[in-house]
């Protein structure tokens, strides 16, 4: 495991638990709003596995779960055997992905290794390609990842990071029939920073995050603002 980062202990990343969050180096998108350009480009020093096993060993009486983000951690080979692991101290996990990787989720969620899963929606799925970096972007694999989750029995959430100039009205009309029937989706503030891949983007306004809330309601069962 590629292992970039950790926060040792966390009362935000899984909602209800106290976790430490695990973060792996490298992902296959550039979205010019992520706040953890260090890890996507892997210019951190990484932390042995066995050094993160042996913290999560000494701390099983005060922390619940692990979270696992990134970067994007399905893009690890080796993952599946290190949630096995964490799994072998009683740790409940929650994954966090963009969506890219169906296979690597689908068998993550056969072999009963997550509990809860956290899925990014860059945007709706036509506009994939600028908000992602990459071009010609093909959302087939994110819908898989979607009916995957819709169909799996898990707790999951969908969020999408609102940033001014990429959510625009049009898009949101558009992402309410994308996730059409879903049953929860946050609207994160977008903060800047130095970490972000790209600085001097700014978030949408609290207002009119919450006509898009009003938007997505439509089709989307709960819709919720998260931190604004």
């Amino acid at each position: 495991m590629k292992i970039l980062g950790i926060e040792k202990v966390s009362f935000v990343d899984f909602e209800g638990k106290i976790c430490a969050t695990i973060f792996t180096g490298g992902c296959n998108l550039c979205c010019p709003f992520c706040h953890n350009a260090g890890i996507v480009n892997c210019s951190y020093q990484a932390y042995q596995e066995n050094e993160i096993l042996e913290y999560l060993k000494e701390r099983k009486s005060l922390l619940d779960a692990v979270t696992i983000s990134g970067g994007e951690p399905t893009l690890q080979p080796d993952l599946i055997e290190f949630i096995k692991k964490i799994k072998g101290l009683r740790y409940l996990v929650k994954l966090d992905t963009n969506g890219t990787n169906p296979e690597v989720l689908q068998k993550l969620i056969e072999e009963n290794l997550l509990d809860y899963v956290a899925m990014d929606i860059k945007n709706n799925f036509e506009d994939y390609s600028e908000i992602t970096g990459t071009k010609n972007f093909v959302a087939d694999k994110i819908k898989r990842s979607l009916n995957i989750l819709t169909n799996s029995g898990i707790l999951y959430e969908l969020r999408t990071t609102l940033v001014k100039g990429y959510h625009e009205r049009q898009n949101i009309e558009k992402l309410a029939q994308d996730l059409k029937g879903q049953n929860l989706l946050y609207l994160q503030k977008f903060v800047d920073g130095d970490t972000c891949i790209k600085t001097g983007l700014q978030e949408v306004s609290k207002g009119l995050a919450l006509e898009y809330k009003q938007i997505l309601e439509t089709t989307i069962d709960n819709v919720i603002l998260r931190g604004y």
